[in-house]
Formats: structure tokens, C-alpha cells, sequence
């Protein structure tokens, strides 16, 4: 069970974390989006697969931007250093 009250602590924390201002958000957001890996494997640990994937949509869904953000941004460096 401690890995279900550890994920409701981390989803509280995360709507914490949304209403603060923007420039607020980075840091504590960057802690949640760390720790989350850890949660899920928690949470596939005591409950399973389904639980666990569950979590990583969640995850996905809470941290769409910043991951879209990241994503496009390894893209294009992987694209610079191919065109080199």
C-alpha cells in the first residue's frame, strides 16, 4: 500500500505544482518527472502491469509539453549532428 499513498502524494503534488506560476513550475515539475519512474516501478512491483501502465499514462498525459518539448528537442540535435 505504500505505493499507492506514495502515488496519490506524487498526483497531489502535482496539482500543487500546476497552480503555481509558470515560472514557479520547473523545478518542482522536474522533481515529479524524475521521481515518477520510481513510482511506477512501485506501483508494478505491488500491483502489477496494469497499475503500472496506468501510471505511465498518466505520467505521459500530465507531462505532454515538456516531454513533446524534450523530444523535438533530441530530434533536432540528432538531426544536426547526422547533416554534419
Amino acid at each position: 500500500m505504500l505505493s499507492v499513498v506514495a502515488a496519490s502524494l506524487w498526483v497531489l503534488l502535482g496539482c500543487v505544482v500546476a497552480a503555481l506560476p509558470l515560472r514557479w513550475q520547473i523545478w518542482p515539475g522536474v522533481m515529479l518527472l524524475l521521481t515518477a519512474p520510481l513510482l511506477i516501478v512501485l506501483l508494478a512491483q505491488d500491483h502489477g502491469g496494469w497499475v503500472a501502465g496506468f501510471g505511465v499514462f498518466a505520467v505521459v498525459s500530465m507531462f505532454r509539453r515538456p516531454l513533446r518539448h524534450g523530444l523535438g528537442r533530441m530530434r533536432m540535435a540528432m538531426l544536426g549532428e547526422s547533416g554534419k
